[in-house]
């Protein structure tokens, strides 16, 4: 192994001047160009070779329809701010019925799920209110999964911080009788750690499954708690490993630096521990490494963009000069596909906004490794994308 790079205690403060920087490395790239910039210095090894060596099962990404998405834009979709859920549930079953060649939307779920599955649904909260997967485009999802016989225990939102679930909206009041959990979490007083002084987090993590890469950071006491762990191991969440059987992506449509956060980065960050000291030197390779490994590779079955509204700059935080009303969703079982999709309608309006002038490699560079690790469709050229627009 090498030999520590990083000695110095990162800060909660630093750690997210990290997390932004790595999306300002490629906001740069996107305006210099890449002839301009050093080669960059060798990577950090990874253990992505042992995500390689476990069997696939049928529904293993890139899923039952490789290579194709759905796109359904509707201009009512969102009023004042705020989705209209009657018109976003006519939009996700229009996608739906598409991607499958269903007639019938409840056809069109169980194609995925069954119920006597255990449905994670993976929403994005990391931007609070403001910029969050909506709470519109879950609750449809709910009441469709629901009227297609899945019972209402056997579905659970989640994401990695508990804590910033009920901050976006997620909350027992307005989702009653459906589980809300997270990997880090705090108890009723507020307190991380237990009266031990052991993080509450730790009986959330399985340190079977990890993400191995050759660096590391140190966190101060504020940061630990969002880190769970130190070292060079990031830990799976037992949400993924253990607890579902399935699970259903809902990022948002937004934008990181010159690039996307959507659903590779969703699942990337969102299941694995100790991400502080991966987004200076490999998020890129964190965003395709990480789903390709069996928790996730083998349990995500569906992908569905919230686009209604996003943002093309400033993100992944909410930054509201920089929102936009997409007034689109994507669906597909493909993550990489759906992920370059989507980057290519931000990378759009990016330049159509002259954040940017033109595309750059670098930001798709995540896509082109996700590809390399089989778990989906980068090339433009070789994906199927069907665009209805509603009126």
């Amino acid at each position: 192994m090498k030999t520590d790079q990083h000695s110095g205690r990162v800060s909660r403060r630093t750690f997210c001047q990290q997390a932004a920087a790595a999306g300002t490395a490629l906001a740069v790239l996107g305006t210099t160009g890449l002839a301009q910039v050093q080669a960059p210095p060798q990577k950090p090894s990874t253990n992505r070779t042992e995500a390689l060596k476990h069997p696939r099962v049928p529904h293993s990404m890139p899923g039952a329809f490789p290579a194709t998405v759905q796109q359904v834009t509707h201009p009512g979709s969102i009023k004042d701010g705020v989705p209209d859920p009657a018109v976003v549930e006519t939009m996700v079953t229009r996608a739906m019925l598409g991607l499958t060649g269903l007639k019938a939307i409840d056809e069109a779920w169980l194609r995925f799920v069954s119920p006597d599955d255990i449905i994670g649904l993976k929403v994005n909260p990391v931007a609070g209110k403001l910029l969050s997967t909506s709470p519109e485009i879950v609750e449809v999802i709910i009441r469709q999964l629901r009227h297609a016989g899945i019972p209402q225990e056997h579905i659970v939102i989640w994401d990695r911080r508990e804590f910033e679930l009920a901050e976006a909206g997620f909350t027992a009041e307005r989702f009653p009788g459906i589980r809300i959990v997270g990997t880090e979490r705090k108890d009723a007083a507020g307190s991380f750690t237990n009266a031990a002084g052991v993080l509450h987090s730790e009986a959330m993590i399985d340190r079977e499954w990890f993400y191995w890469a050759d660096c590391e950071e140190k966190y101060d006491a504020d940061t630990l708690p969002y880190m769970v762990n130190e070292g060079k191991h990031s830990y799976f969440t037992k949400l993924v490993t253990k607890d579902f059987t399935k699970i259903i992506n809902i990022p948002i449509l937004k934008n990181a630096g010159a690039s996307v956060t959507l659903c590779l980065k969703n699942l990337a960050y969102g299941a694995i521990t100790n991400t502080g000291r991966l987004h200076r030197q490999l998020w890129a390779e964190t965003c395709a490494e990480v789903p390709a490994f069996p928790p996730l590779r083998d349990k995500v079955v569906l992908n569905i963009v919230d686009g209604i509204k996003g943002c093309y700059n400033g993100g992944p935080a909410a930054n509201p000069q920089f929102f936009t009303d997409y007034k689109t969703i994507l669906v597909g079982t493909d993550p990489v596909a759906v992920d370059r999709v989507g980057y290519d309608i931000v990378i759009k309006k990016r330049i159509e906004e002259k954040v940017q002038k033109e595309d750059t490699p670098k930001g798709r560079a995540f896509l082109m490794l996700a590809e390399q690790m089989g778990i989906g469709t980068a090339d433009m050229a070789k994906i199927t994308l069907e665009h209805t627009v509603l009126s």
